[in-house]
């Protein structure tokens, strides 16, 4: 991502609908592990820190996080953070480190060797771990939006279960998420790619009352994951363990 995306981030993920939607889905499935109190939590690939307080709920975080500008985003929003440089696949600073959870939220398609960071993340796994990630769906909306943010690439179901299995992960749940969203995000981003917007539509923050409806369009989907795997959504989320 471009520095200037970072700050972006950093300026809106606080209140858009889309982050804070998404971290009541997060924070439903971190909830329903029932991890100890203390547990060992790692985020890879944090950003500018916009979970670090959700996660901090449930354990002890350490955050990694390959952007300089980012990391300093962070430090100063997360007084004491734990937020340490590296990079996946190859250049994590946790040798010898394991932990009961390790998260990844819309990191994947960024790297450039997926399968190598899924089996980073694996390796850190702690006995009895769990990996929570989300990445974009949908090969056919790659788009602006994804240019944009540096996407390697979207991901179809079946294609994220088989890369799961490889990196030897067994899965919980695999389920699309932002579902009641899909038809307009899908209308909007068709309309950028036909008339080849250099920028995506509908990604600045919303009025108030406009964001706290989508918010809650999303966030309520945490109500419907306990008895289903949505069909269709905008992302995919995953909770998975190591296959032994």
């Amino acid at each position: 991502m471009q520095p200037s995306a970072y700050l972006d981030m950093a300026a809106v993920e606080e209140r858009h609908w889309w982050f804070e939607g998404r971290r009541r889905v997060l924070a439903y499935c971190i909830g329903r592990l029932k991890l100890k109190p203390g547990a060992r939590i790692l985020e890879l690939g944090s950003g500018t820190g916009g979970n670090l307080p959700l996660l901090q709920s449930f354990g002890i975080v350490t955050a990694v996080e390959m952007n300089q500008e980012a990391r300093d985003i962070a430090l100063a929003r997360h007084a004491g953070a734990d937020v340490r440089p590296g990079m996946l696949p190859h250049d994590l600073p946790l040798e010898g480190q394991t932990f009961d959870l390790v998260c990844m939220f819309d990191v994947l398609e960024h790297v450039e060797n997926d399968a190598g960071a899924l089996a980073a993340a694996r390796a850190h796994l702690a006995p009895g771990g769990a990996l929570l990630i989300t990445v974009p769906a949908y090969k056919a909306l790659f788009g602006p939006h994804d240019e944009e943010l540096h996407h390697k690439r979207r991901y179809e179901r079946d294609e994220l279960r088989a890369k799961l299995s490889a990196a030897g992960f067994k899965i919980d749940k695999l389920s699309f998420i932002n579902a009641v969203l899909l038809p307009l995000a899908w209308a909007l981003r068709m309309l950028d790619k036909a008339l080849r917007r250099p920028h995506a539509t509908g990604t600045a923050l919303p009025p108030g009352p406009l964001n706290a409806v989508f918010a809650g369009i999303f966030g309520a989907e945490a109500l419907l994951l306990p008895y289903m795997d949505l069909p269709f959504g905008l992302s995919l989320l995953a909770l998975a363990r190591a296959d032994d």
